[in-house]
């Protein structure tokens, strides 16, 4: 199946869910979720097998699995927050390795204290909502600013267009968590759900797209 093949099945199954987000019954959802992160991998998978699969692409294979996973805890009627949370903290520990891999962790002082001061104001604005998930959402807040930091470091490291995909990616990525924070602990709004859905396909699709450069 090609590249243009796929994409196109990608945005139908995302358009499909996000319509099912504001359906009076989940059915959509159930189905669209997994399958536009389905799609997602195969689209990952498939341009592995044209590149050449290496660590970096397994990686990011487990990574979209694992995301996978996570979709269906959260999208489940009952309250599956922590598997979910888990799924993709692992998912995130992935993509950190993946980036990481054959260039080795990087350390720019700046671009580390971006994404330290992003995740300390996330942290700030929700704090006194946390709760008894303080803990967990502190260390999901470290490891998504260091998959986005290290995503980055790849790209000052490497350049070019797979590696500026992923970097781009992963601010999505961590855009979506943040709305989907504030969603969660602080003041649900109307649009959250699309601009949570909208932001989080697209990271994973960048990631997706970043294989084989």
């Amino acid at each position: 199946m090609t590249t243009s093949i796929l994409l196109v099945l990608i945005v139908l199954s995302a358009i499909m869910e996000i319509r099912g987000e504001y359906r009076p019954t989940r059915t959509w959802i159930y189905i669209f979720k997994p399958l536009t992160t389905a799609l997602i991998l195969v689209l990952a998978v498939s341009r592995g097998i044209t590149s050449g699969f290496d660590h970096s692409v397994v990686l990011i294979v487990l990574g979209l699995a694992f995301s996978m996973l996570g979709d269906v805890f959260l999208m489940l009627p009952s309250d599956r927050f922590i598997p979910g949370l888990l799924s993709f903290l692992t998912a995130h520990l992935c993509y950190i390795a993946a980036f990481t891999v054959k260039q080795g962790f990087g350390f720019t002082i700046w671009l580390l204290l971006v994404f330290a001061l992003f995740g300390a104001i996330l942290l700030r604005l929700l704090w006194s909502d946390l709760g008894k998930m303080k803990l967990p959402v502190i260390g999901y807040v470290l490891v998504i600013m260091t998959m986005g930091w290290q995503a980055w470091e790849r790209y000052l490291a490497v350049g070019g267009l797979p590696a500026l995909s992923a970097g781009i990616g992963a601010l999505f990525f961590a855009g979506s968590d943040s709305v989907l924070a504030w969603r969660r602990f602080r003041q649900p709004f109307s649009s959250a759900r699309l601009i949570v859905m909208v932001t989080y396909y697209t990271a994973q699709l960048l990631i997706a797209l970043s294989v084989g450069g």
